[in-house]
């Protein structure tokens, strides 16, 4: 433990180059890779592409063969997606949010997406406010919390467009956006008016119908298109029967579904269906289901629908109207039963779940229908996004493993992604990282809770090193709080973690500072619960990789003893301010992950490349900073120590090829300890051997 005045360490002189210190440890091949630009042009040729050098098209030229989808759905649009799973008669479910009014709301919102895609939905809507400038580039925006959703959280998901407040100018401008954004589906609705009447723009559209019809006429077939529907009758309607006429007019436009406003009692939807399917709508037709989380939210809802809840459900709900949780629990009970009575009677092909942005309600019956499926199989190693310019991307560097919003935002604008192999090493394209506060990219946890974890005073390196041992082991920290996130992962350990553990937390006691890491897996079944992805059938494949920070000292050690294993170990050391080297041959990317499938070619889908490397390692020190340092008061000892962290220490990767035999990196880490504690004369034996 730390006790006393906090110890800054001081700066001290440089250290050696890691060139001396390769050749003082008499290791005889290795290579500098040369200075990178930071910019999008980079190099082409060696991809024997063509030449052209845009970044925003360097990354997939390397790729010469195109392996078949590991994940049929990802090449699929929406529609025929649900005419797939209606043909197999397998059901589905999908979930409306809409956008909070804040940018810590947003980024609540986003990690919510993160734990609600775990139970598979089919797709997710996002709800549009003309009062809230959904259009924009706002964290808060309609268009962004859409964008969010399909590209950084891989979710299919329908933006919806009204024709309230807008120009057919200003339609057509909103959804040329959300073309551009990955966005492939849309909900086209009137929308409520702002006042207590409808009032029309100038030249613009009064009903749905019209707004289809310019879809269609601007973008032909490109969205797939829902209109809403209203199993009593549109309130502003004359009649029932004249609002299914006009819900006729919005499929033969070219509405491809239907979704339902809520309603309480199953008849009421069942009476719909005959009637559309008497006026001859054959499309589907999605039940919207509301689950009752409280009475305000009810009396809500009740008003914009203009609604009437049944007598039966109020004389339940009004003695009982203060108890949020309760009624919660009864709303829980009635969706449940009105979802079982719709399932059974095989005229819905899935439910449509409006949750308020609330997880725990829809979540809560999805379970209790048996539709809650979370598969702990991965269609990939790491998160895929829905962008539809992504869906052939099967091959990532292993460097963003824990942060797949960051390279995603970093490789937004590429025009193709790697698929088959990664390639010749020489022009990936990164953009920089300047805004690490993105409401995607940052912490879901407040500023106080990260102190509380990785401490409100740092006293030494080694209070350092104790913030990632609670992390790896799971234990609360001095201060009683548990250790769940760091700035290089801001989520909970990885399964495959569980298998390293005992290694992984002497060594961080140690100052190998991990921030990535995989153990050797040979052969392994597709299915397997930790290490399994991709199709059933296969077997998988890894060798074992660590990445760490550590100081200097330690890297010095590490290059004496790599002499003994240069033949089987990969390594890439770089400091801050870039100076590196690695015995990567020829700079050549190296698979670290690898898969075998029936009827498909060997895929692999991480790779350690150095170029992407040189990239990483900025965002990678950065975040010391930008992340954990700036927690700090400037001139604190508590900062000074990041600081010094970040200004001293090095990145390092280690790669162990014979992945058939039990992993070496961790005697490679042993045996640079030992080096380290041998008394100052043995020491210089061993660098004399």
């Amino acid at each position: 433990m730390d006790h006393g005045k906090p110890r800054v360490p001081a700066a001290g002189p440089r250290c050696p180059s890691l060139g001396m210190w390769a050749s003082k440890a008499g290791i005889s091949r290795y290579s500098v890779p040369p200075p990178i630009s930071r910019t999008w042009t980079m190099v082409n040729e060696a991809r024997g592409s063509g030449g052209s050098s845009s970044g925003s098209e360097g990354s997939k030229d390397s790729s010469r063969c195109s392996t078949p989808g590991l994940d049929p759905e990802r090449h699929e649009r929406l529609r025929e997606k649900m005419r797939r799973r209606m043909e197999s008669g397998d059901k589905w479910f999908s979930l409306e949010f809409f956008p909070p009014r804040t940018s810590e709301g947003a980024a609540n919102l986003i990690s919510m997406f993160d734990q609600m895609a775990a139970g598979g939905p089919l797709f997710i809507d996002v709800t549009w406010h003309p009062a809230g400038d959904p259009g924009s580039d706002k964290e808060t925006s309609s268009m962004m919390i859409a964008s969010t959703a399909v590209n950084y959280c891989g979710l299919e998901t329908m933006l919806h467009m009204t024709c309230c407040q807008q120009s057919p100018e200003a339609i057509t401008g909103h959804l040329y956006k959300a073309k551009q954004l990955g966005i492939k589906s849309i909900l086209a609705l009137r929308g409520d008016p702002i006042g207590d009447q409808w009032e029309a723009e100038e030249g613009g559209f009064d009903h749905a119908t019209d707004l289809v019809k310019h879809i269609r006429s601007e973008f032909g077939d490109y969205f797939d298109i829902c209109v809403a529907g209203y199993p009593k009758g549109h309130p502003e309607a004359g009649s029932f029967e004249e609002d299914l006429r006009h819900l006729k007019e919005k499929v033969s436009a070219g509405a491809d579904f239907i979704i339902s406003q809520l309603f309480f009692e199953a008849n009421t939807f069942f009476h719909f269906v005959k009637a559309c399917d008497d006026i001859g709508i054959t499309c589907p037709i999605l039940p919207g289901i509301f689950p009752i989380q409280s009475y305000s939210s009810l009396r809500q809802l009740v008003k914009l629908s203009k609604l009437e809840v049944p007598q039966e459900i109020k004389d339940v709900i009004e003695p009982i109207k203060d108890n949020d949780a309760a009624i919660c629990n009864y709303g829980i009970e009635l969706a449940v039963s009105l979802s079982r009575e719709l399932l059974v009677s095989g005229l819905v092909p899935g439910l449509h779940f409006y949750t308020l942005n609330r997880k725990m309600a829809t979540t809560s019956v999805l379970k209790r229908l048996g539709m809650w499926t979370e598969d702990p199989r991965r269609p990939l190693p790491w998160a895929v996004s829905a962008h539809p310019k992504r869906r052939e991307e099967d091959v990532r560097p292993i460097f963003w493993a824990s942060r797949p919003k960051s390279y995603i935002y970093r490789t937004q604008d590429w025009n193709e992604f790697p698929n088959g192999r990664w390639g010749n090493s020489s022009s990936p394209a990164f953009g920089e990282l300047k805004n690490y506060y993105l409401f995607y990219l940052k912490s879901k946890s407040p500023r106080q809770e990260l102190l509380k974890m990785w401490g409100e005073e740092l006293r030494s390196e080694e209070s350092v090193f104790e913030v990632f041992a609670h992390y790896i082991s799971g234990e609360p920290n001095r201060h009683g709080y548990k250790v769940t996130c760091l700035p290089w992962n801001d989520e909970p350990l990885a399964a495959e973690t569980s298998l390293m553990k005992k290694q992984l937390l002497r060594v961080n006691r140690l100052g190998i500072l991990t921030v990535n890491s995989q153990p050797n897996v040979n052969g392994r079944p597709s299915s397997d619960p930790i290490v399994g992805w991709g199709p059933s059938g296969g077997y998988v494949f890894q060798k074992a990789y660590l990445e760490f920070f550590t100081s200097r000292e330690t890297v010095e050690a590490l290059l004496q003893v790599m002499k003994k294993y240069e033949l089987r170990v990969n390594y890439h050391i770089v400091d801050v301010k870039g100076e590196n080297i690695t015995n990567a041959p020829e700079l050549q990317p190296n698979a670290v992950t690898w898969g075998i499938f029936p009827g498909r070619e060997i895929i692999q889908p991480t790779v350690v490349d150095p170029v992407s490397f040189m990239f990483w390692k900025d965002e990678a020190f950065a975040l010391w900073i930008e992340q954990w340092g700036k927690l700090y008061d400037e001139e604190s000892p508590s900062r000074m120590i990041i600081q010094y962290i970040h200004d001293n220490y090095f990145l390092v990767n280690l790669v162990d090829n014979e992945f058939p035999q039990d992993s070496c990196l961790w005697q490679v880490v042993e045996d640079a300890f030992e080096l380290l504690n041998r008394p100052a004369g043995l020491k210089g034996e061993a660098e004399a051997q």
